[in-house]
């Protein structure tokens, strides 16, 4: 299974969302201005979120 983390300290909401619009399982959603983790054990590993994220907020690691 998926470990999926976010560090809110890196992120600063500027491009906030580009993670959630691309994650193809729906693993990261956007719920005002912060990004939230949902259903963690649908993640693909497929480390897309990773790739579009500016600030390297978002981390994926296989459990």
């Amino acid at each position: 299974m998926a470990k999926v983390t976010v560090d809110y300290d890196k992120c600063d909401g500027g491009d906030c969302g580009e993670c959630a619009d691309v994650c193809p399982m729906e693993v990261l959603v956007l719920e005002g201005d912060k990004i939230v983790i949902q259903n963690q054990e649908d993640c693909s590993l497929c480390e897309v979120c990773m790739d579009v994220c500016p600030q390297e907020c978002v981390n994926v690691e296989d459990d």
